[in-house]
């Protein structure tokens, strides 16, 4: 498959419509030297899955039955946003593990929701019994290659507004993101995975051979909590034997707090999971190596204002 030609379409399609989200170069000494942020929490719906929500719906004729999607919360929220800016009727299922900030912004955007026990497996089954009754489009949330595609137009963007990077730092659950990112960059950048402990989808699955099941655990579960990697972004992940780090909750813990205390950054913790692994050690950088950070979401919970 021809990802860039892929990407260059989705970020033809997503003019206008989804958010070009700011860099920030910081001089903290967070890994030895300057970093770059790319601040994706700032894009619709706090995060960077309106784009591959977004892609999706643009690129495919949409039933009269609508759409529906399984969500840890961020996805359901964009394909909920989507939906509405694009007049279609939505359903989203999420786990009750989703958080009240994140169902009730799923709420507020106008969708059909509905909250399953258990966690974002239990969800996508619900799902895809809804799809099979209704003839509803699903919108995956990581391993589909619109949602991929749109995904990649991050990668693509942050290029566009100058990433020096050697080295670009990702938070993991399911892949969309990461995948997206593999397949417009494909190997001119080193691409470093990083998964919290308890929710190493990833990790398990190049340490198996194969995507696999796993238990999911801790405080980025809402967010990061796919059971099992998307086979798009295992297969790139492979392709281009990218390496996978792994972060403790406590860690995630300081790196939401310093991006608070240090630059006024409100994020959740999948958003600052990433940036976990530079402060924790987890992942260290060479003299001189220059060093990336995707901030992915900001859905905190509990909401502050509300």
């Amino acid at each position: 498959m021809d990802w860039q030609s892929e990407i260059k379409a989705a970020e033809s399609r997503l003019k206008g419509h989804v958010r070009q989200t700011p860099v920030l170069r910081v001089n903290a000494d967070w890994g030895g030297g300057p970093v770059e942020l790319k601040l994706e929490q700032m894009q619709h719906t706090g995060s960077f899955k309106a784009r591959g929500a977004m892609n999706t719906i643009l690129s495919r004729e949409v039933p009269a039955a609508g759409l529906v999607a399984a969500s840890g919360g961020n996805h359901g929220a964009a394909v909920a946003w989507a939906a509405r800016h694009a007049g279609h009727n939505a359903r989203i299922y999420v786990p009750e593990l989703a958080g009240p900030a994140k169902i009730a912004l799923i709420r507020s955007l106008g969708a059909d929701l509905v909250v399953v026990p258990g966690a974002y497996a239990n969800a996508f089954d619900a799902a895809r019994a809804y799809e099979a009754e209704t003839g509803a489009m699903q919108i995956h949330a990581y391993d589909a290659e619109p949602t991929v595609a749109g995904q990649g137009t991050c990668m693509a963007e942050w290029e566009a507004q100058g990433l020096e990077a050697d080295t670009v730092l990702i938070a993991v659950g399911g892949g969309g993101l990461i995948a997206g990112a593999l397949a417009w960059t494909q190997g001119a950048r080193r691409i470093v995975a990083v998964e919290p402990r308890g929710c190493a989808a990833l990790h398990a699955a190049r340490k198996a051979g194969a995507p696999t099941d796993i238990e999911v655990t801790g405080i980025a579960a809402n967010a990061l909590g796919a059971r099992r990697i998307g086979t798009i972004c295992y297969d790139l992940a492979c392709q281009y034997d990218i390496r996978s780090v792994l972060v403790e909750d406590a860690d995630i813990v300081r790196a939401q707090a310093e991006l608070w205390q240090s630059l006024r950054q409100l994020v959740e913790p999948a958003g600052a999971t990433a940036l976990a692994a530079l402060l924790s050690g987890a992942y260290r950088p060479e003299p001189g190596e220059r060093v990336a950070v995707l901030v992915c979401g900001g859905n905190v919970a509990p909401d502050p204002l509300a």
